[in-house]
């Protein structure tokens, strides 16, 4: 009898023991990467124009491969009908007609040092851009940036997540001080 007991609770325990090792993989193989920063903006076709100033060859650096690098990054990514009312505003027709040392200026406008989640920016707060200036956050009702010219954008979708950072989607192209 004691030998049945035994040979039950064995079995009882090495099934247990495999119920609680059968977890999970942690790294499965067959899970595709999260994208970098570029590779979401080049996945979706509102943000094609961002791409193509992105990779404007007239440019002193190719900001594409310094955003697809290691990071981290908050990018403030205006939309293309964003990009088309400035265009509008400006006057101009296209990207093209915008001198480089400008676009530049505007582009690392964009962009922040450090991955900076929703949550984590306040009302008030200043943020100091990858140019060196800087633009003021706005909670009250959602987030929304005003920018060194008091031109204001609203953050429409935030938070999407990439390998090197954040992207925060934006109504209206912010502009440097000039």
């Amino acid at each position: 009898m004691k030998r049945g007991i035994m040979h039950v609770f064995t079995w009882v325990m090495a099934i247990s023991l495999m119920a609680v090792s059968c977890k999970k993989d942690d790294n499965p193989q067959n899970e595709e990467p999260t994208p970098n920063i570029v590779q979401i903006a080049q996945s979706n076709p509102d943000f094609s124009v961002l791409v193509q100033a992105l990779t404007r060859a007239d440019l002193s650096v190719n900001y594409a491969d310094v955003l697809s690098g290691e990071g981290p990054f908050t990018v403030f990514a205006p939309t293309n009908a964003a990009f088309q009312e400035l265009l509008t505003e400006l006057n101009i027709n296209s990207l093209n007609d915008i001198p480089a040392p400008v676009l530049e200026a505007v582009l690392t406008y964009h962009v922040v040092a450090g991955s900076i989640r929703s949550n984590a920016l306040s009302n008030g707060q200043v943020v100091t851009t990858l140019n060196t200036a800087t633009f003021t956050v706005n909670t009250e009702g959602g987030v929304s940036i005003t920018d060194a010219n008091n031109r204001v954008a609203n953050v429409v979708q935030a938070d999407i997540v990439a390998s090197n950072g954040v992207i925060h989607v934006i109504d209206k192209v912010i502009l440097p001080p000039l």
